[in-house]
């Protein structure tokens, strides 16, 4: 009798950012609203503004076979290869104060940025 196994290759790769606690409970609540589970916040950097590369976020429900899929309790930050190197050891906040509320994104590769802060190089 002859056995045969399946083995599933799980690769294990490191996170390039990471998720304050106050962005983890602010994207869950946000995805929550949405009233779609199989929401994931995509985080990427695309060419474009006045210094050469700006940040993208937003809620994504397709996951390709290459994305680097990081889980912070219960949600899912899903980058592309290519923002990969862009983003490493980045780190994304939610701040709400007096002048306003939104996500920030601190970027330890940045190496200028635009005086309006919207983009980066």
């Amino acid at each position: 009798m002859s056995t045969t196994s399946s083995f599933v290759k799980i690769e294990k790769r490191p996170t390039p950012i990471t998720l304050s606690d106050a962005a983890i409970k602010k994207v869950a609540e946000l995805i929550s609203k949405e009233g779609e589970e199989n929401l994931v916040l995509r985080v990427g950097v695309k060419p474009g503004g006045c210094s050469g590369y700006t940040y993208e976020m937003f809620f994504d429900t397709e996951i390709a076979d290459d994305d680097i899929v990081s889980v912070f309790d219960n949600v899912k930050v899903v980058i592309d290869p290519a923002s990969v190197k862009f983003l490493k050891n980045s780190t994304i906040d939610y701040v709400d104060e007096l002048e306003g509320a939104g996500f920030h994104l601190t970027n330890p590769n940045v190496t200028k940025s635009c005086g309006c802060g919207n983009s980066f190089s």
